[in-house]
């Protein structure tokens, strides 16, 4: 049962997961709060925001092999928003993206980027449109938002509208096999722990889960691991890599800014996590829609996120 009285669908049923925090090994040294190990104790896989590097995908597919990625996000191809990519399009970056020997970890959709008062079929129809591309390019995670609200509306005066439509987008993605990795972000209403885990506890569905950004919760003043971490981590299936400082909301590379990616990290690989991570750096353009970074921006927020996993032996593939 919702807040406010408002029951949800009988099919999306509460759904946690269960995490064991892994110690460390014996053999790991202290460096303050964190361990250092001489080789990586797990691998996580490296992916990327091809967009972030260049329109064209064979340039994005090149610069990401090149800084040790082996998978890529798509939230756009020669200039064109994946959910308007035709069939012949997908199917050609499909083929660029198999002909490299990487995949695809993720659809950086822009589905719940939209006003919450729009009817429930728009971004429907959005959504299926990011699963034709999911589909077409083999992604099993499809990234998503929670909407934005009118000036003079709260939180709890769209609450209801947006459990309802992120229900909905939740039930879509069971019918069609893929997992909707929600994106805390400024402006929308999962835009702090609290209410990003309102969100996926309340629509209760294995499909819907967490896309995890550091630099989104700084930029709405929350320290991510301190007010976060614990709340979160059962949810969290995806790791989206950036860093900002508090106050300015400045994006910055991994372990620069104010994200407590180290903190992080740390307890993502105490946790087991075996997951993607994805570089979003945002370092040359932080807009609303689109990041931008460049070839060797890209390549130095690669360099400072590698840093950090080094120094905590985590291996990236």
């Amino acid at each position: 049962m919702a807040r406010n009285g408002k029951r949800l669908q009988p099919c999306c049923l509460r759904h946690s997961v269960a995490f064991t925090r892994r110690r460390p090994a014996p053999s790991d040294q202290l460096d303050g709060e964190h361990q250092v190990s001489d080789r990586p104790t797990t691998t996580w896989r490296l992916s990327g925001f091809g967009d972030e590097i260049d329109a064209d995908p064979v340039i994005q597919l090149a610069v990401l092999e090149a800084v040790g990625a082996r998978a890529i996000e798509v939230r756009s191809a020669w200039g064109d928003n994946i959910v308007d990519l035709d069939g012949e399009r997908l199917d050609t970056l499909a083929a660029l993206v198999r002909d490299r020997g990487m995949q695809v970890s993720a659809i950086a959709s822009p589905v719940g980027k939209a006003e919450v008062a729009l009817p429930v079929e728009h971004e429907l129809e959005r959504l299926g449109r990011a699963i034709r591309a999911a589909h077409a390019l083999e992604a099993s995670f499809i990234r998503i938002f929670s909407f934005y609200r009118a000036p003079d509306r709260t939180p709890d005066d769209v609450r209801d509208d947006v459990l309802e439509r992120m229900a909905a987008l939740a039930r879509l993605a069971e019918r069609e096999g893929v997992t909707l990795v929600h994106e805390n972000e400024k402006e929308i209403y999962g835009d702090v722990p609290e209410r990003v885990l309102d969100l996926v506890e309340s629509v209760g569905s294995a499909r819907l889960r967490v896309a995890w950004d550091n630099a989104n919760f700084v930029q709405v003043g929350v320290r991510p691991f301190t007010d976060g971490y614990a709340l979160l981590r059962p949810h969290l299936a995806y790791l989206q890599v950036k860093d900002a400082r508090m106050g300015s909301g400045e994006v910055v590379p991994a372990g620069e800014g104010d994200g407590e990616l180290l903190e992080t990290l740390t307890a993502l690989r105490d946790d087991g996590y075996e997951g993607f991570a994805s570089l979003e750096p945002h370092l040359v353009v932080a807009g609303h829609s689109i990041g931008y970074s460049g070839p060797a921006g890209f390549g130095r927020a690669a360099r400072a996120f590698r840093a950090l996993t080094e120094r905590i032996g985590v291996g990236l593939a």
